[in-house]
């Protein structure tokens, strides 16, 4: 009873926040250039003071290296905040577009306005990155939000909560933490724009609410991200892209490589790299790989299980273990595992890994890769390693995914002048630098008259003789 109750008070908690940010988002849309900024600077100054915090909070949720943790979820957030620092004016500034014969006499122009109150809601696989992440972008475009971050990540989600208390009023930036019906009671309020970061089959239910009220949705979800290395590829300087992209984060990332598709002239030699290079990483002295101090764990029991259950199904299929394979339940580990002789009835081809298993696949003719890639729903992010001409053109050209990459991986989500984004089952919309401004903002046309007699007047009824065939030249000329 204690618990409903709680409950209760948070969801009436929510409403009455969210009228306040109603008040706010009227005020914020007057807001000047330097007024967002120092908002955003008080986010990075809080970052760089509290970086051991955002370590030790992180490490308690995923004993993830403070190194990793530097690389993935501070320097994400610091870099983004620079960026938008210094592009902010001029993504702020109308926007003049030409003016076509037809509305001669016309100017035209785009402002970009706030939507308005956001809400926010962050995975738990890179939690303070991926929550903070669009909070800048939101903050860019002048929008109060509310931040509902992962339950699965409670050091950081408390982190982020001291965080956003430190820095904001309620009416201005609120975090709500709980489960599954504190994001539903969220979800049932009518925001301007909802920022979802998760898996697909959640990003339907939060599309689904969003539409009961006409609300944007941005969703960053995920999918079976697909690698092809032609026979032309460095396979040394593959392998070891491919493993750096795949394992941080004990491979818990939504870009990470999720399958290879290697030509049949080279599989056997980039398997050889790869474990060299897994070796090199998590256990240059051969003390074992579940004794390294760089590699993070399974986020929880259910994510572990999920996994081993999947490594079983595919050995009991055939599969061949061409390295790792060991587990220790009781640390949430799953060593690094390399997997061949794989087939399309296993879990593992038929849903996202989302952990250290990786299956290699064969192929001789690129039409057979890019057969099964167009087969399957569009993945986030699509990685090719090879010479850059004629094939690689095909690859981009012939299958659809958010991102594609040639000759590296995972990298360019750090890309601040690349739209980062999904496609259909992948996701809707895009985010970081300029375009997370704009899935914040509204986009209004403003287009001015000028007063009096125009071109328009010599269309107005009476639909006389000569008005009709002014009429059929524009249509045949303009």
């Amino acid at each position: 009873m204690i618990d409903q109750q709680t409950t209760i008070s948070k969801q009436d908690s929510a409403k009455e926040i969210f009228q306040s940010q109603k008040k706010t988002a009227l005020d914020w849309r007057l807001s000047t250039f330097k007024e967002r900024i120092a908002r955003i600077k008080l986010i990075r100054d809080w970052v760089k003071e509290n970086k051991v915090d955002i370590q030790n909070a992180i490490f308690e949720d995923f004993k993830k290296p403070a190194a990793e943790t530097d690389l993935s979820e501070v320097f994400p957030i610091t870099s983004e905040i620079n960026h938008t620092i210094s592009k902010l004016g001029s993504w702020m500034k109308p926007q003049k577009v030409g003016t076509p014969l037809a509305m001669i006499g016309t100017s035209g122009k785009i402002i970009y306005e706030p939507k308005g109150v956001s809400l926010i809601i962050g995975p738990w696989n890179y939690p303070f990155n991926l929550t903070i992440g669009p909070l800048i972008s939101a903050l860019a475009a002048g929008c109060p939000v509310i931040i509902k971050p992962s339950e699965l990540t409670p050091h950081t989600s408390e982190l982020i909560h001291r965080m956003i208390s430190e820095l904001f009023k309620p009416s201005e930036v609120m975090v709500f933490q709980g489960g599954v019906d504190m994001a539903k009671s969220l979800l049932a309020l009518p925001f301007d724009h909802i920022f979802f970061t998760g898996s697909p089959s959640v990003g339907k239910i939060v599309m689904e609410a969003a539409a009961k009220n006409l609300t944007s949705v941005t969703l960053e979800l995920g999918g079976k991200s697909p690698v092809i290395i032609s026979p032309e590829a460095d396979l040394k300087d593959a392998a070891e892209k491919l493993i750096g992209g795949k394992y941080i984060n004990a491979a818990q990332t939504c870009v990470a490589p999720d399958y290879i598709f290697a030509h049949s002239e080279v599989k056997e030699r980039l398997i050889l790299e790869m474990k060299s290079a897994i070796q090199r990483m998590y256990d240059p002295n051969f003390e074992g790989i579940e004794k390294s101090k760089d590699l993070a764990r399974i986020i929880n029991e259910k994510n572990f299980d999920r996994l081993n259950a999947m490594l079983k199904d595919a050995i009991q299929l055939g599969a061949k273990i061409e390295f790792g394979g060991s587990v220790n339940q009781r640390d949430r580990f799953i060593e690094p595992t390399l997997l061949t002789n794989i087939n399309h009835s296993m879990k593992i081809m038929q849903e996202e890994i989302f952990g250290p298993l990786l299956p290699i696949l064969e192929y001789s003719e690129l039409d057979h890769a890019i057969s099964f890639i167009n087969a399957n729903p569009k993945p986030l992010a699509l990685y090719y390693f090879g010479k850059k001409g004629q094939e690689s053109s095909r690859v981009l050209k012939e299958t659809s995914s958010g991102n594609a990459v040639l000759n590296d991986c995972v990298i360019h989500f750090l890309h601040p002048n690349l739209p980062f984004g999904g496609v259909n089952n992948s996701g809707i919309g895009s985010a970081h630098g300029h375009f997370g401004f704009l899935a914040f903002s509204h986009q209004k046309g403003v287009l001015s008259q000028r007063v009096g007699y125009n071109n328009v007047s010599l269309m107005r009824p009476p639909y006389t003789t000569a008005t009709r065939e002014l009429i059929s030249k524009l249509i045949k000329w303009l």
